[in-house]
């Protein structure tokens, strides 16, 4: 991301000889979609065909979407190679290895996952000595980038040190006294900070100041307040001059409280732990000492090697987010160490007999690491792992990757128990790559974690690029980015023409009802709060025109509009007023728009519900669900607590629904994330390659007694308004599946209604 901005700016600015026009540089940043012509390629997702219309409409690319489609073969070997951005594309387009930078515009379109390698690849082929430049230190130790830097500190500039999980940094500090010949218990101070530590920080900097020395203040993030007295004190020291022999140390936490000043004239470093299962599993072994392991008995260190494993599977599997967790959990190594006491208690008391693994897994999934997780799925998740890890296969030679039976050449088993140097050995042998499959994932994980990753990424840069995104343009101005305020008019104007006669009369529509039932009241409640957002949206768009017009002042609020009006992006009032989704502003509006069609048609008959509900089309979904059991409860006469919704997935898709349901609702618009539909055989099944999402034919929706509810070889599959998961949760779907249902938890199987 850094080398990227830097990169970027330096092209900008002339410095790097690289041409490339503000146009390219938005549509690289932004990558904007654009709503048109239906996709007519299976095998390419509908985001990366709306982007490819997008890129069309740059003047080399206009031929780009004809010859998609013309040579889709050829286009799809490309799409499906591990890595396109090395690969020459189809026909003419091949010419574009020689401008690296249209070539991105492509892969941001296509394999949107490729972007951080293909823009590391980028500023190693543009930049002067790029290669040093993205591999920076990578060959130092951490000892060594510290001594670097001290090279490059003086008495006016500070070493900033933002603290990571894992990382000592007093004790690189330390190592380099002697060299500098610093002695600790004279010219050495070491303070961390908190209450009343700013008298004897100040202190020990007047000391450093006058006679020379090393200060090194930890944590200073605890004491914000007294950060801008070191701001000024560093001010001071500045235009007084220090001795020649004064450094000054700086740790904290990452902290928005830490005043720029200070920020501004320090080096920053930071030392990230390394990323990876492998090195997570071999941080977790050595948290334990060479003796207490060899010392242990062989079942002993058979399961600590196995929770060892279950503790680096939970750390490395929030790397794929909403994926792998509903939210976020502050495991560490804390909670190995407590579950290790859990299980030598447990060991010393049954020395010979079966082992309890009932009582280990709920000490560790519900006590140890669950005292953490306060989310039901997570929570099974957690479950699930230690009900395939511990087990008394555990004691010999097992698999760890978990239903990993059908993935050829990804497999990590388990050693023998041995010492605790031979099991480091084994790890670093046998986990040879890093891969979904080790957490039960599917392996298309990695290409969801990539492309959010690659979002990310450009998300930062646009934050932090100008308001041009980067780039110049022709004198004549026929490469220059429209500014902010042109793109903003032209949102009002659209916004104005598309729903500015928009809303409904929501009175009006009750009246007309016969009966006002529990449908009824669904579609009245989505009405209101449709108009409630066709009002906010009108209100700030007129607002906004005034100002821009000069007829008002602009305000923080109207700024923020026009601001995500130029980027394509949802303003926050909108969005507090509409429903979960994470879509750029015009697929956002392009949704909105069907949403108040399927409204307006219900309005022609409001005592009939559709033959067939866009259930994600709805602001509040579970209304609906629940409106099912309502209907139910008042035609059997049963109590409502006691119903709940039983799904069966049909083999029709919605063109093809002719009647409504007889005993509950049909539904459409959901696709499953992390497996796909079995049409033929109505089971669930493993995805197929690059196939992020699968769409799911229509759900029969019927409310049941919870007695009666079919649970033998049923997957209750949560389903949710977005890929963000966690607090969009509507209800439990019941899926049919042959399959261990731990397969589809592990793998994070759910039901989303709205994938853009």
């Amino acid at each position: 991301m850094f080398l990227s901005k830097l990169c970027f700016n330096l092209i900008e600015r002339g410095i790097v000889p690289e041409e490339v026009n503000a146009l390219h540089f938005n549509f690289l940043l932004r990558g904007p979609t654009k709503i048109g012509t239906e996709n007519p390629l299976d095998w390419l997702p509908k985001q990366a065909w709306e982007a490819c219309n997008a890129l069309c409409d740059l003047e080399e690319f206009q031929k780009f979407g004809s010859d998609l489609v013309e040579a889709s073969p050829r286009f799809r070997e490309w799409y499906n190679h591990n890595t396109p951005e090395t690969e020459k594309l189809p026909l003419d387009w091949a010419s574009l290895d020689k401008t690296p930078f249209l070539k991105m515009l492509v892969l941001r379109c296509l394999r949107p996952d490729r972007m951080t390698v293909a823009i590391a690849n980028y500023v190693k082929g543009v930049l002067p000595n790029g290669l040093e430049y993205a591999n920076c230190d990578s060959t130092l130790n951490t000892g060594a980038i510290v001594d670097e830097s001290l090279g490059d500190s003086s008495t006016i500039t500070p070493l900033y040190f933002i603290l990571s999980p894992g990382v000592d940094v007093v004790a690189e500090v330390e190592k380099l006294t002697a060299k500098y010949e610093i002695e600790r218990a004279t010219n050495y101070h070491n303070v961390s900070m908190g209450q009343g530590q700013d008298v004897v920080a100040m202190d020990r900097l007047e000391q450093a100041h006058r006679n020379g020395g090393w200060v090194i203040l930890n944590n200073i993030h605890l004491m914000p307040k007294w950060c801008q007295t070191l701001e000024k004190r560093l001010d001071e020291y500045a235009l007084e001059g220090s001795h020649t022999k004064f450094r000054l140390f700086l740790t904290s936490d990452p902290n928005i409280g830490i005043p720029i000043g200070i920020l501004n004239r320090s080096i920053k470093l930071t030392n990230e732990p390394p990323a990876g299962l492998k090195a997570n599993l071999k941080r977790a072994w050595c948290s334990f000492s060479k003796e207490y392991v060899d010392e242990a008995d062989s079942k002993t260190k058979s399961i600590l090697f196995g929770l060892c494993h279950f503790h680096a599977i939970l750390i490395e599997r929030k790397l794929y987010g909403p994926l792998g967790y509903n939210m976020m959990y502050p495991f560490g190594v804390g909670d190995l160490r407590d579950s290790a006491v859990c299980l030598n208690n447990y060991m010393e008391a049954n020395q010979g007999g079966k082992i309890p693994w009932a009582d280990l897994q709920y000490i560790f999934g519900e006590i140890m690491y669950g005292g953490h997780i306060v989310n039901d799925f997570d929570r099974l998740l957690s479950a699930n792992y230690l009900e395939f890890f511990m087990k008394d296969d555990l004691l010999e030679e097992t698999e760890m990757y978990p239903f990993a039976e059908d993935e050829k050449g990804l497999s990590f088993k388990s050693p023998l128990p041995t010492s605790h140097v031979k099991t480091l050995e084994h790890i670093e042998e046998t986990m040879t790559v890093d891969t979904p499959v080790a957490f039960g994932l599917h392996t298309n994980a990695e290409i969801d974690f990539r492309t959010t990753q690659a979002g990310d990424m450009f998300h930062i840069l646009v934050e932090l690029g100008s308001a041009s995104g980067g780039g110049g343009g022709d004198e004549d101005g026929g490469s220059v980015a429209a500014t902010p305020q042109d793109v903003a008019a032209q949102w009002v104007t659209e916004c104005g023409d598309r729903f500015g006669e928009k809303g409904f009369d929501v009175e009006d529509v009750s009246r007309g009802c016969e009966e006002v039932g529990p449908y009824q009241n669904v579609f009245l409640q989505e009405m209101a709060q449709m108009n409630v957002l066709l009002v906010e949206i009108a209100r700030s768009l007129k607002e906004l025109a005034l100002g821009l017009a000069g007829e008002l002042s602009m305000s923080d609020s109207m700024d923020t509009l026009q601001n995500c009006l130029f980027l394509d992006r949802q303003p926050p009032l909108w969005s507090k007023r509409a429903w979960p989704s994470k879509r750029p502003l015009t697929t956002f509006l392009a949704d909105m728009a069907a949403r108040i069609v399927q409204l307006e048609e219900w309005t022609g008959n409001p005592m009939e519900i559709p033959r067939c509900t866009w259930l994600s089309g709805l602001i509040t979904p579970q209304s609906f669900l629940t409106a099912i059991c309502q209907v139910t409860a008042q035609k059997a006469q049963l109590e409502l607590d006691k119903l709940q919704v039983q799904t069966e997935v049909t083999k029709r898709t919605h063109a093809e629904v002719d009647a409504p349901s007889r005993d509950g609702a049909l539904v459409h618009g959901l696709s499953l994330q992390g497996a796909r539909w079995d049409v033929q055989g109505g089971l669930l099944e493993k995805s197929k390659p690059k196939e992020m999402f699968c769409d799911v034919p229509v759900l029969n929706c019927k409310a049941l007694l919870s007695e009666k509810c079919e649970t033998n070889g049923i997957y209750q599959c949560p389903m949710y308004k977005t890929t963000m998961r966690g607090p969009t949760f509507v209800i439990c779907a019941t899926l049919k599946t042959k399959t261990p249902i731990g397969k589809w938890v592990l793998a994070g199987v759910a039901l989303i209604m709205d994938t853009a």
